[in-house]
């Protein structure tokens, strides 16, 4: 899925459309956190198409990408959900649901024609934006002085650290991800500032 330091991911959302037959397949990408972001992604599709005989999908999930699911749907086992993660996967993502919405055209396409028309359905949406490649990162909570913030904060910019939350108060907090192949780097600059209180999250 990804190396030790990267993961790729989308960061936008697609959609695109294929015919077969009279069948019209539309696929819809978004990225996604969690399984609840892609369950809602398919209550709003099904809103939206209610006409359609399916709602297919596949998504893949976590930096690890080992939480998965595929779904058919209704149509013949395997001939969907597989193919569509097939298409994730062959470009080697992870954080992503894709959605093939199907209206029946009247006539059957057959095991071989169902898997061709869901791939190349999820193909050609995954095709129209970029893989974008991420840094994976290491949570840290941060508690310093503010008279601290200007060195923080220039470590925070120099080393690609992302601001997750922030108090700033007197006393401030803060909490950061640290890009893994960073991390080393990162620490020590923080631990040379001594009274910066430093904890992973």
């Amino acid at each position: 899925m990804s190396d030790e330091y990267f993961y790729q991911t989308v960061t936008q959302n697609a959609i695109a459309e294929f015919k077969d037959r009279g069948s019209k397949f539309m696929a819809y990408v978004f990225p996604v956190i969690t399984i609840d972001e892609c369950k809602k992604y398919l209550q709003e599709l099904k809103k939206e198409h209610p006409k359609a005989v399916h709602h297919c999908l596949a998504y893949r999930l976590g930096l690890d990408g080992n939480i998965f699911r595929v779904s058919d749907d209704g149509e013949p086992s395997g001939t969907a959900g597989k193919p569509i993660l097939n298409q994730i996967d062959s470009k080697e993502l992870t954080n992503v649901v894709v959605i093939v919405v199907r209206y029946f055209g009247g006539t059957l396409l057959g095991v071989p024609g169902l898997i061709n028309a869901y791939k190349t359905a999820a193909a050609l949406a995954l095709q129209t934006i970029p893989v974008v490649r991420k840094a994976i990162e290491v949570n840290y909570e941060l508690q310093f002085d503010y008279t601290r913030m200007n060195e923080i904060m220039t470590i925070v910019k120099q080393f690609d650290c992302t601001i997750l939350e922030q108090e700033m108060q007197l006393f401030c907090v803060m909490k950061i991800g640290v890009p893994k192949i960073r991390l080393e780097g990162v620490l020590k600059k923080l631990e040379e500032l001594h009274t910066v209180i430093l904890k992973k999250i």
